[in-house]
């Protein structure tokens, strides 16, 4: 194991010695991306350990890139990396059981009330649905979005699939309309939102702000927006389910 210029360990890989100078030269790209990962993750996961995986997607594209592909080395090799980190999360498998039931449960009452009256499911209308006060259900909503990180793979679609698939595997047109049927549903969905979650989730993830920051602008406790955040990924799921994989 050594260690690089920046002084950030480099893990044993087996690589050339050109494949090892982009490496190298690379690394503070494989921080940057562990960095911004690591704000939105539980403090279980740690920063060397997705700088592991990185360095091995940072590898991996290194040995894969293809100049014909049309996209810089850079760009390719972010997704790479970024892919590898998320991998290595999804493999911890750090989420409890019960994060997933009661995401389950709760998208699928959000779902009932929602077909049911035809409008947004409210926090009183899914506590009542599940049998819980308000207050256990803001708790349920807090310790999903503290134990678990939300993304597109949650709602039926790994996060950089329509990027990554297009630029390594190439996409049959089947794939490719399939892929952008997806995103418009995706797109409609959020769209429909209730204000407030809608706006939740431009926040932090358009404008990149912290839930604390988010929080501030809103007039509302940190804690609160992290339950507005699990309810409108909840939501989505809720009404993306037919896209669901799983």
């Amino acid at each position: 194991m050594g260690k690089l210029a920046n002084g950030w360990v480099m893990y044993p890989v087996s690589a050339s010695e050109p494949e090892s100078k982009i490496v190298q030269q690379h690394a503070q790209l494989v921080k940057r991306i562990a960095q911004h990962l690591l704000g939105r993750l539980p403090a279980c996961v740690q920063l060397e350990d997705l700088i592991q995986a990185g360095m091995i997607g940072l590898l991996e594209a290194a040995k894969n890139y293809n100049v014909n592909k049309g996209a810089s080395f850079e760009t390719y090799a972010s997704i790479r990396i970024r892919g590898s980190m998320l991998d290595e999360i999804r493999k911890g498998d750090w989420a409890p059981r019960s994060v997933h039931r009661n995401t389950r449960r709760i998208a699928e009452a959000i779902r009932v009330i929602e077909n049911q009256t035809g409008r947004d499911a409210r926090d009183q209308d899914v506590a009542q649905n599940l049998n819980l006060t308000l207050e256990e259900y803001h708790q349920l909503l807090q310790e999903t979005n503290g134990c678990r990180m939300f993304a597109y793979q949650d709602v039926g679609l790994e996060e950089d699939l329509v990027s990554e698939s297009s630029m390594i595997s190439g996409l049959t047109p089947l794939d490719k309309l399939q892929q952008d049927d997806f995103k418009r549903s995706l797109t409609k969905c959020i769209e429909s939102l209730p204000e407030r979650e809608r706006m939740v989730l431009a926040l932090y993830y358009d404008e990149e702000l912290n839930l604390r920051e988010v929080g501030e602008i809103l007039g509302v406790s940190e804690s609160r927006v992290s339950q507005i955040h699990s309810q409108a990924m909840v939501r989505l799921q809720s009404r993306l389910k037919e896209w669901s994989l799983t």
